[in-house]
């Protein structure tokens, strides 16, 4: 199977090595040459970490038609916000039987990304689906050097629409055997951890990170007691609204267990028994996307909805509010409302027909 990584930033450039070693014939296009041009004539990816060694990869390009042309399997890898502009810029070269994967989709990014797509009027037989999270906690350390921190043990993942969840499932448990298939993305969508963990997280900290330039460990030592308990509570909310849409969602608590076979009476105690959380440094300035994707992408679609349902989501309007005050930017202007996603008139049955039916 050839495959194709969009995007070589942290994620990125892990699962390209990551694949590679698997034996899979990998493409690794960037936008931008700056972040490739160091080891884009070796074709080399170092892993450290908890996995260790040197992988060449078929290729490595700017040239997104290139990257596209014999790729079965499609893994973005990019923050959110730029999902949209990926979907209008690989929609002229899409292809019938091609599986397009957000690597994550965050809070309604398959829907945006193949709304996109259909929008641009492409009618083409392919997949379009989202991860609840990324595979690996990872960091790039130097140039075409990844450390990945720790392998989660298994993702969830679904397709949009849901009824071609069995072919989605054929391709990736061969890949990724990682990857679980589950019933929709409004399960993807609303079991969004880095909603709970990533934005309250540096907003709190946020003194820190601009005095200290992010010299710190980031969820070990900036997510202390009291910050965990805000954490608690935005989970809470999240979790409110997906029962609400009949969606069963695991807490953080029960996330880090499924994910890291961590335990702990509550939120607080299962982070800091994390050992995959070791030695991950905090972001050394505010303009990070745990601020510009994981608010306007997640957050604010968990809000939308909710005030559809007619559920009050103050700790999670909080952090928006926060958010946009910091940045100067109106987050939910920007965000994936119900509005811009064109659902906001559906009812929560249409939307689910949409989401399992595809119209």
């Amino acid at each position: 199977m050839n495959i194709t990584v969009v995007g070589a930033g942290n994620g990125g450039l892990a699962l390209a090595g990551f694949l590679g070693m698997r034996g899979y014939k990998v493409t690794l296009y960037n936008r931008s040459l700056k972040r490739i041009l160091p080891f884009m004539k070796s074709k080399t990816i170092k892993l450290e970490g908890e996995v260790n060694g040197k992988v060449t990869i078929e290729n490595i390009t700017t040239d997104l038609k290139e990257a596209l042309e014999n790729a079965q399997l499609i893994m973005i890898v990019v923050p959110a916000f730029a999902h949209a502009d990926i979907a209008k810029k690989v929609a002229e070269y899409v292809k019938d039987g091609q599986v397009f994967v957000l690597n994550p989709g965050r809070t309604f990014g398959a829907l945006e990304f193949w709304s996109v797509l259909k929008s641009l009027d492409v009618k083409k037989e392919i997949i379009v689906a989202e991860a609840q999270t990324f595979l690996f906690a990872s960091r790039t350390s130097n140039p075409g050097v990844s450390h990945i921190f720790r392998i989660k043990n298994a993702v969830p993942v679904s397709a949009l629409p849901s009824k071609k969840n069995t072919l989605l499932k054929e391709i990736l448990e061969e890949v990724l055997p990682e990857f679980q298939v589950v019933d929709s993305t409004l399960y993807t969508s609303f079991n969004n951890i880095g909603a709970v963990f990533h934005p309250a997280t540096l907003i709190l900290n946020s003194g820190r990170v601009e005095s200290t330039y992010g010299k710190f460990e980031f969820y070990l030592e900036g997510i202390t007691f009291s910050v965990a308990k805000v954490l608690e509570k935005i989970d809470q909310e999240r979790c409110h609204v997906a029962r609400t849409l009949g969606i069963e969602p695991m807490t953080a608590v029960e996330w880090l267990n499924y994910a890291y076979d961590v335990q702990g009476s509550n939120l607080y105690d299962a982070i800091h028994n994390n050992s995959g959380y070791q030695g991950i440094i905090a972001p050394p300035s505010l303009q990070n996307r745990y601020i510009f994707e994981d608010v306007p992408m997640s957050l604010v679609p968990i809000s939308s909805m909710g005030k559809k349902l007619g559920l009050d989501t103050p700790a999670i309007d909080s952090i928006i509010y926060l958010a946009s005050i910091m940045m100067n930017r109106d987050f939910y202007r920007e965000g994936r409302t119900l509005e811009r996603l064109d659902i906001k008139d559906r009812t929560i049955d249409e939307i689910k027909n949409l989401l399992f039916e595809g119209v």
